[in-house]
């Protein structure tokens, strides 16, 4: 892993530097499978909660136990490389897990964004931040874009070979 995209431990040692330099982090999670406006419009305002970014990536098969096989259609490898392409985007890690408590406990990021499909008493790794002493940010633009939608588009108007 090289540039933005960084395994835990290295980032834990990237962020300590920033904290007593006075900076805030915060923490983004998703599976990001195919971007789209919903996705950038998330993390613009998860980056305006704090002065950098850590956007936590699904792997692959963390993935496809939450959203089930034929996903994600792109890998986690480069879907952290489409992320850290985005300015608003400080570092991108890849996790394994079907939530990022382990991850979120790890980096201890000042506040966690949660896009607006949650409230703050759905977010389920919510305990895990008040543990720390952190908080919950909800942001980003209403929930109106979802990938599940563009493949059904996408397969609705392109035949595409089912794997």
């Amino acid at each position: 892993m090289t540039g933005k995209v960084k395994p835990a431990g290295d980032l834990v040692a990237l962020l300590d530097p920033l904290r007593r330099d006075g900076s805030t982090i915060a923490m983004a999670n998703g599976i990001f499978d195919l971007l789209h406006v919903g996705h950038v419009r998330y993390l613009q305002a998860a980056a305006e909660e704090a002065d950098a970014l850590v956007v936590a990536v699904n792997s692959d098969a963390s993935a496809r136990a939450l959203k089930g096989e034929g996903r994600p259609i792109v890998p986690a490898a480069e879907r952290a490389e489409v992320l850290a392409a985005l300015a608003c985007v400080d570092w991108v890690v890849i996790f394994d897990e079907p939530t990022c408590d382990r991850l979120l406990g790890l980096l201890r990021p000042d506040v966690h964004c949660k896009g607006t499909d949650y409230t703050a008493s759905t977010v389920p790794e919510a305990q895990t931040v008040r543990a720390f002493g952190g908080r919950i940010a909800i942001v980003g633009d209403p929930k109106e874009h979802a990938t599940r939608d563009l493949i059904e588009t996408i397969r609705g108007t392109v035949r595409l070979p089912r794997s």
